[in-house]
């Protein structure tokens, strides 16, 4: 029961260090610039992501748009809402949105 506890123990202390070894990447000019660059490819499927789940569940509001012209939709509680450039829903009040201009 000891070697097997001690084994448990010493397997348990492999797994907690190990993290510890990863590669990372220095402040450097390359670490850098694919920090940068994941992160955008990061918000940009974020943000495709939640604009196609919204299109299939939620309405668009078809007269109105966002304070930058972004697509309004509205929930399944009725709240208005729009995606920013990270994926984030912003809701915003009925009196916040804006009259879709003419074209």
């Amino acid at each position: 029961m000891k070697n097997l506890f001690k084994i448990a123990l010493f397997a348990a202390g492999t797994f907690m260090v190990s993290p510890g070894f990863a590669q990372t990447h220095k402040d450097s000019t390359l670490g850098g610039k694919i920090s940068k660059t994941t992160k955008k490819i990061g918000h940009k499927t974020s943000e495709i992501a939640v604009k196609g789940a919204a299109a299939v569940a939620d309405k668009k509001y078809a007269g109105k748009v966002g304070p930058n012209g972004e697509t309004i939709y509205i929930d399944k509680n009725s709240h208005y809402f729009y995606v920013d450039k990270k994926g984030h829903r912003v809701y915003l009040k009925k009196s916040q949105l804006v009259d879709k201009p003419a074209q």
